[in-house]
């Protein structure tokens, strides 16, 4: 069996297909293999948004857990922060080949960085079938 992250939240809503759930980051991530890349362990709380499993009830303010599997978990990551970083240091060092301006190298790699976040926005639906949430 493949190794899960998981952390345990509370259900905050309950829209159609999908549940909004808060996380409440604890010890388990001083253990989690992926914590470096993940965010969860900076941060108190967190919101986020997964389908709604088949057959199960849920309300608003019941705890559960959400877990996934810990490889899905470093794409997640690599997502969020690995394909930005790099996009933004090739677009910096390519800018800076053609300018002598490093404030335009340094507008162009935010701007690929903003322009990768508004794609990942767009394809949110397509990049979400690709995740498996447990929720127990």
């Amino acid at each position: 069996m493949e190794e899960r992250v998981s952390h345990t939240g509370i259900i905050t809503s309950i829209s159609g297909d999908d549940l909004g759930i808060e996380i409440l980051s604890g010890s388990s991530c001083g253990s989690c293999s992926i914590k470096s890349a993940c965010g969860m362990s900076e941060m108190k709380e967190k919101h986020i948004v997964v389908p709604r499993p088949e057959g199960k009830e849920f309300i608003v303010g019941q705890p559960v857990r959400v877990s996934m599997t810990a490889r899905q978990g470093g794409r997640a990551a690599a997502y969020a922060y690995l394909f930005p970083a790099l996009l933004m240091i090739l677009t910096i060092l390519t800018v800076s080949l053609f300018s002598l301006e490093d404030w335009v190298a340094a507008v162009a790699g935010i701007s690929a960085a903003a322009v990768y976040y508004f794609v990942l926005f767009l394809f949110r639906g397509k990049i979400r079938e690709r995740f498996e949430y447990e929720v127990e």
